[in-house]
């Protein structure tokens, strides 16, 4: 059994309308925006699984976005209920079915059973609170809620309800006992609830695990269990006896003087007295028992002296051993859990990125917990990265436009935009697509599913540029809680499924600005090939080169030219609104780099350390700026296959000398010098140190920034 849906209305930021959010078995982590009712989960699944958690709510608690004239006419009241499902491998007539016996709504398979809580004013005083809230002519919601909070929250009732809700069965306390919750919280002190053996939860945990090499032996039966057990305990108590006799023998003459004010105070009467006699039991000194941490060297130290972080990863693996001991039907009976689930919140506050990386493992593989579902809510790219795509519901905060603009909540499944059905033409480029995302995942690019927007790069050039343009325009993306991510190459369209919401409802609904380049090519007409270009650019690379703009339509009698090699920018249409292409102006450009200087002609800077023809990239930009013979300029260039086709162009006719093919010519030798990583940083470095504005951005990238800073 597991919990497969939690459905949560009216309840802190979660909206009047029923919001629903669907879980798996296992690993469940939640993760997005601040305030986007990660923590609400979380205290929903508290609500509705723990005995001891209150259902009396408090005035915060109701979510406040509500119109006015409703919240006259109808009391609010708080929704959570949750379904729970039988699991694929679930043994019939399981614990588990039978703790939720009472609850099912459906007895077929997978068996369905669903549990809801309500907090609501009861139906004798809605009268009077519409009589009250509704005569009010304020015209501030919060007048409202603080009538409501004065004259009718204390009035308000918590029912929790099996089965059908409409039918109102109540739940059985012995049932909902049979559940064990446990909330790690972001803030706690886990060395005051530790170190010490009369802690409660080591306690316990001592308590379970005492003999366990004899209550874990599979040869023997309960009798011989407990004979064995007992025995130890009798040869304690002998033990023991010794001890407490060695101690009264050490005080034999210190008694009389203790108590030598005894019968002259009065407290020796009918000549009695009073004297030391003792008892120790093995459940008693646990309390003696202290955790400490040995060192390889053999030191010791308290637990309380080494870190945060490594205190609370001891403290989540007692706390395991705990459910596991709290699940244990030989050790508890009929009072044992049959349903565990352990709920943490951040675990990253308290762990290095390398310790959180660990922890996401050890969860995911350990098998001796019992626990049969964990949640857990982070902002952490680290935890993300470590997890598989099924394991991440990411939960958006959204402002959906109507006549009264007011915010959603929603929750995404980045691993359900692959789930095409096989068979069905799209399947297995969706598997491609699934596979190659969960591949390259990592810390930075799991950070796609933090940032409100983001802006796709096909390379580090982009990446490091992108911000520093972004600053010049006076739009710092930090503002506009954007991030832009290299994906190392042009593979938009694995990562863009994850975005685009008009063809998956699983998808996350944020802007994505794709940068990317045209990439033109050529191919010689000699050379077989089919009559769909774009098929033939992607999918038979070895047949078609790079061309240089300056060269594109000139010899069309040897050539075929394609302007756009990028099936992205091709398609760029088909994807939803939420999602934009920008790349450079069709038939004038290449990439970045050829951008750059195309837009930038008239300066030399970036001519960086990093490029070996330094020399002859300057006086090519001088030749150009004091505009010479396009024939010369050409002579100027080393030799090379680039400065042959130039030459055999202009001396045929086809190439003009006008500016801009000069521009063209310099763009395209800077682009054929540059050694892109390198190159990347110092251009980056050059436009954050520029002050004088001598540089400009290319408009694509201008216009990718301004799109998605809107």
């Amino acid at each position: 059994m597991y919990i497969s849906e939690l459905k949560v209305t009216n309840f802190r930021g979660f909206p009047s309308e029923p919001t629903a959010i669907e879980f798996k078995e296992g690993i469940n982590v939640i993760i997005g925006q601040n305030n986007a009712g990660k923590t609400t989960i979380i205290k929903a699944l508290e609500i509705l699984f723990d005995n001891k958690s209150t259902k009396k709510l408090n005035i915060n608690d109701f979510n406040h976005d509500i119109e006015i004239e409703k919240l006259k006419s109808v009391p609010p009241k708080i929704c959570i209920s949750a379904k729970l499902l039988e699991s694929d491998n679930e043994e019939p007539y399981s614990d588990e079915l039978v703790t939720v016996s009472n609850w099912l709504t459906n007895i077929g398979t997978p068996y369905e059973a669903i549990i809801t809580f309500e907090f609501f004013l009861p139906e004798n005083e809605v009268d009077k609170y519409k009589k009250l809230i509704g005569s009010m002519i304020s015209t501030d919601i919060n007048d409202y809620w603080k009538a409501i909070e004065q004259h009718f929250l204390k009035k308000f009732v918590s029912r929790i309800y099996v089965g059908n809700p409409d039918l109102q069965n109540q739940v059985n306390s012995s049932e909902l006992s049979r559940f064990d919750f446990q909330f790690l919280s972001a803030i706690r002190d886990v060395e005051r609830d530790l170190f010490k053996g009369n802690n409660a939860l080591l306690k316990e945990a001592i308590d379970f695990y005492m003999d366990y090499d004899i209550k874990n032996d599979r040869d023997l039966n309960e009798n011989e269990k407990l004979e064995k057990i007992q025995f130890k305990k009798d040869s304690f108590a002998q033990d023991s006896r010794q001890l407490l006799k060695s101690l009264k023998d050490r005080m034999s003459q210190g008694e009389e003087q203790i108590l030598k004010y005894v019968k002259s105070t009065g407290a020796g009467i009918d000549n009695s007295k009073p004297i030391f006699e003792g008892e120790i039991l093995d459940t008693e000194l646990y309390s003696a028992l202290r955790l400490i941490v040995e060192k390889e060297t053999g030191i010791k130290l308290p637990a309380t002296s080494t870190g945060l972080g490594y205190n609370n990863l001891i403290y989540i693996s007692l706390l395991l051993s705990k459910m596991q001991k709290d699940s244990s039907g030989e050790y508890l009976g009929s009072n044992s859990k049959v349903f565990s689930i352990l709920a943490i919140e951040e675990p990253e506050a308290h762990l290095h990125p390398s310790m959180q990386y660990k922890f996401l493992q050890f969860l995911k593989s350990n098998k001796e917990s019992e626990v049969r579902q964990i949640f857990i809510t982070s902002h952490s790219p680290n935890i993300t990265a470590a997890l598989d795509l099924e394991d991440i519901i990411v939960l958006q905060k959204l402002n959906i436009e109507t006549e009264e603009s007011k915010d959603v909540i929603k929750a995404a499944y980045p691993h359900r935009v692959f789930e095409t059905k096989e068979g069905n033409a799209q399947y297995e480029e969706d598997k491609k697509s699934k596979d190659y995302v969960k591949r390259f995942l990592d810390v930075t690019k799991a950070d796609l599913f933090f940032a409100k927007n983001i802006i796709l790069v096909e390379g580090i050039a982009e990446q490091l540029v992108v911000p520093e343009f972004a600053r010049k325009l006076g739009l710092d993306l930090e503002d506009s809680h954007t991030t832009v991510i290299n994906i190392g190459g042009r593979y938009f369209d694995h990562f863009l499924k994850l975005f685009d919401i008009e063809k998956s409802p699983y998808a996350i609904n944020k802007k994505i600005a794709c940068i990317t380049d045209l990439d033109p090519v050529r191919k010689k007409l000699n050379e077989e090939s089919s009559d769909d270009t774009q098929d033939e650019v992607d999918g038979d690379s070895s047949n078609w080169e790079k061309c240089q703009p300056i060269f594109l339509g000139l010899n069309n009698e040897l050539y075929k030219y394609n302007k756009i090699s990028n099936k992205l920018v091709n398609n760029s249409e088909s994807y939803s609104s939420n999602i934009k292409v920008f790349s450079q102006p069709i038939g004038l450009s290449s990439t970045f780099e050829y951008e750059l200087i195309r837009r930038n002609p008239t300066t030399n800077v970036f001519v960086t350390s990093s490029i070996s023809n330094k020399k002859e990239l300057t006086e090519l930009f001088e030749m150009v700026n004091r505009n010479e013979a396009l024939e010369e300029i050409i002579k100027r260039i080393r030799k090379s296959k680039f400065k042959t086709e130039l030459l055999d162009s202009f001396q045929s006719g086809v190439l003009e000398d006008h500016r801009d093919n000069k521009i063209a010519l310099l763009a395209s030798r800077y682009l054929l010098s540059v050694k892109k990583g390198e190159a990347a940083q110092e251009i980056a470095y050059l436009i954050s140190t520029d002050k004088e504005d001598l540089i400009s951005p290319p408009d694509y990238i201008s216009e990718a920034i301004k799109w998605i800073s809107l």
